[in-house]
């Protein structure tokens, strides 16, 4: 039997899931696959048009493109302008603990201002398996707009996000996306 216990998003105050104007939460269990590899595609920004096809304008931190605590680097997403993003925490996974990448960001707007923090888990499962989470909760206008959308392009979106993940891991192309099979537009890399 496996143990119930899996490992969970450590939020701060202002972005907790439930106070926010926007959250959506995807997981991914593969198995044949560890919580390490998974850590190498993700934690590395230099691979995440390899496997995700809604990311453009990447600017690694000066350090390199491994991103550690401290780190400030720049990407596009979902139409956004280009983000300049903090990463608040990034611990690599160790045997039976979870690694933690997470990283906030702040554009600013008047009104339309918004505040994001992204955070991911990536940990290893008894029986071969790893596990793959990503929750993203948002405070603003223009978050409070992206959810009452249906579908959720950012559920969606990031649910190929997690399965691009897997797929890399694998050594397999990307692939059709969700927000292309549910007829809601696509990536410019789908076109």
């Amino acid at each position: 039997m496996s143990s119930p216990i899996q490992s969970a998003i450590i939020w701060p105050e202002e972005f907790l899931p439930g106070t926010t104007s926007n959250f959506v939460s995807n997981e991914v269990i593969a198995s044949t696959l560890s919580a390490p590899l998974i850590w190498f595609l993700l934690s590395d920004i230099s691979k995440w048009p390899r496997y995700y096809n809604n990311v453009s304008s990447i600017t690694p931190p000066p350090s390199g493109p491994s991103l550690k605590k401290g780190d400030k680097f720049q990407f596009s997403t979902f139409g956004f302008p280009v983000l300049t993003c903090t990463v608040e925490e990034s611990v690599a996974p160790e045997y039976g603990k979870a690694g933690r990448i997470a990283w906030s960001t702040r554009l600013e707007n008047g009104e339309d201002s918004v505040s994001v923090y992204h955070a991911w888990l990536v940990e290893d499962l008894s029986g071969g398996r790893v596990r793959i989470l990503t929750q993203e909760s948002q405070v603003g206008k223009p978050a409070e707009e992206l959810a009452s959308k249906k579908p959720n392009k950012m559920l969606l979106g990031h649910q190929d996000w997690c399965e691009g993940l897997v797929r890399a891991a694998r050594g397999e192309q990307t692939g059709e996306t969700n927000l292309k099979a549910a007829g809601l537009g696509a990536y410019p890399k789908d076109m």
